[in-house]
């Protein structure tokens, strides 16, 4: 067996049950849902909500951070190349995290990422407000282990 098909193989490898799709439905449809309004409602969610946090070109960096949610998201509702989209979407939360919940959680502005107004504060304000980041984190690292289960194009991949 040639390297490149080793390498595809463990990438496409699952051996996770058929419920492994309500995962990967959930996780790709919040990421595709919420790649797809940071192109509908820029100033709400894209650019405008990324130059308010602090992150750096907002210009550049929401329709860039948009269009990897778009297609990991997909890839992730088809099964298809399940590990390897749920490698930038992983990537995509821990920005998050540090960004948006990080200032939260010790209530001032931290490393260049502003605090937001929120009800309240610390541990329990940021638990609150990193819901849905801490859910799609941990989704798309159960996704990173377990691969993309048997209902999934990488299981028609492997041959089987």
């Amino acid at each position: 067996m040639s390297d490149e098909r080793t390498l595809l193989w463990r990438i496409v490898e699952t051996d996770a049950p058929t419920a492994v799709i309500l995962i990967r439905l959930m996780v790709g449809a919040v990421f595709f849902s919420e790649g797809v309004q940071k192109f509908l409602y820029p100033g709400e969610v894209g650019a405008g909500r990324f130059a308010t946090i602090g992150i750096p070109s907002p210009e550049m960096m929401a329709p860039f951070v948009g269009v990897v949610e778009i297609v990991c998201g997909l890839l992730l509702i088809l099964g298809l190349l399940t590990r390897l989209a749920a490698i930038p979407l992983i990537v995509n939360m821990l920005v998050a995290v540090l960004s948006t919940k990080i200032p939260i959680l010790l209530g001032y502005s931290f490393w260049g990422f502003s605090l937001r107004k929120t009800a309240y504060g610390g541990f329990w304000g940021m638990a609150h407000e990193g819901r849905t980041d801490f859910c799609m984190l941990l989704g798309a690292l159960f996704l990173l282990i377990v691969g993309a289960g048997a209902w999934s194009i990488d299981e028609r991949l492997q041959g089987r």
